[in-house]
């Protein structure tokens, strides 16, 4: 048998064109469909059933899941969700904050004929059901974009694995191109440090201190590799470059810790609650690790954290917002697709 090379058609310029056009797939963590305790339990019981989230044997940790943890936990996770849910819309904040990204990143791509969707790890819209209206739209090439700055097999890994799944069902597979880490971007900084000054020019007085927030993870994960907690410390050190800040005046922490093994230390909401004896009672808290703003940022730091803080003697306390669907958060988007794009426009 032969195999022939097709070259690419011509445009009428004379360069090289290719059959299709590409299309850009923004991928997120996913969010219940609603506040109840099915919606919630089902979200929950997908999200804590993935191998790369929960590394443990199968045998042991699903009865415990099915069993203790998804008959407690999802009642108490719905009333964190109430407490931030967008009722207008009927929807979480981070599942209107990502389809209003993936807007403004389509407009900026609409001279370019570049199609832009979104999709999230568990939940609605499905990641598979992405790849589809891509496919749809005629795209022979899919750039699909992790919003994760920092890499985690708990984060990045799993949404691209959920991506190659869906590619494995296909016949005539699109060609693709992953998102990489941008711990450290020029411009994902500059939008961090931007929005930074923005919220403390709203003070009547600075804070004290600004601490950095990240997701935690066990450390039993950066010990088998994942470069977690490395790019991590790589945003912190730029950000406080941008900021002219230090290890004392913007310290790392982890949040979100869960079960009973050791994660990312220093944790959050301990750090935290101790400062104001101190003497550190004027606060801000930013949350690096997260693009838009979800239930760990409005309701664990904006509610949980806050509380403790003022019940321990704090007197000020601001949450820095993530950059959601703000121009400066679509312009980021924009120059890392179009790094990514390189040879496909």
């Amino acid at each position: 048998m032969v195999f022939h090379h097709i070259p690419p058609r011509k445009h009428p310029t004379g360069k090289a064109r290719y059959e299709g056009r590409p299309g850009i797939l923004l991928l997120n963590l996913g969010t219940p469909e609603d506040t109840g305790y099915r919606a919630v339990r089902r979200y929950l019981s997908e999200f804590l059933s993935d191998r790369r989230v929960i590394e443990g044997s199968p045998l042991l940790w699903q009865p415990i899941l099915q069993g203790v943890v998804l008959t407690v936990r999802p009642g108490k996770s719905g009333k964190a969700y109430a407490r931030i849910w967008d009722k207008s819309n009927n929807e979480s904040p981070l599942r209107g904050y990502t389809r209003r990204q993936a807007d403004g990143l389509r407009a900026r791509f609409e001279a370019d004929d570049v199609p832009v969707v979104w999709g999230m790890r568990y939940g609605t819209p499905s990641v598979a059901s992405g790849v589809r209206e891509l496919l749809e739209l005629g795209c022979d090439r899919i750039l699909a974009m992790p919003l994760y700055p920092q890499y985690s097999a708990t984060t990045t890994a799993t949404a691209n694995d959920q991506l190659f799944r869906a590619l494995m069902k296909l016949r005539n597979q699109p060609a693709v191109r992953t998102l990489p880490p941008f711990p450290d971007n020029a411009s994902y900084i500059a939008a961090l440090a931007g929005s930074v000054r923005k919220a403390l020019a709203t003070l009547d007085t600075p804070p004290q201190m600004l601490v950095a927030s990240f997701h935690g993870l066990p450390k039993d994960y950066v010990d088998k590799g994942d470069s977690y907690l490395a790019e991590c410390q790589r945003t912190v050190k730029a950000l406080r470059e941008a900021l002219g800040m230090d290890e004392q005046t913007l310290p790392l922490t982890f949040q979100s810790r869960f079960g009973p093994t050791k994660w990312l230390e220093p944790y959050t909401a301990p750090f935290i609650a101790a400062l104001p004896a101190r003497g550190v009672k004027r606060i801000a808290v930013i949350t690096p690790g997260f693009i838009t703003d979800c239930i760990e940022t409005l309701d664990e730091i904006g509610n949980e954290v806050c509380e403790d803080f003022i019940k321990a003697g704090g007197e000020e306390f601001t949450l820095i917002p993530c950059l959601n669907d703000s121009a400066e958060a679509v312009t980021v988007l924009e120059q890392l697709a179009r790094n990514e794009l390189a040879g496909w426009l």
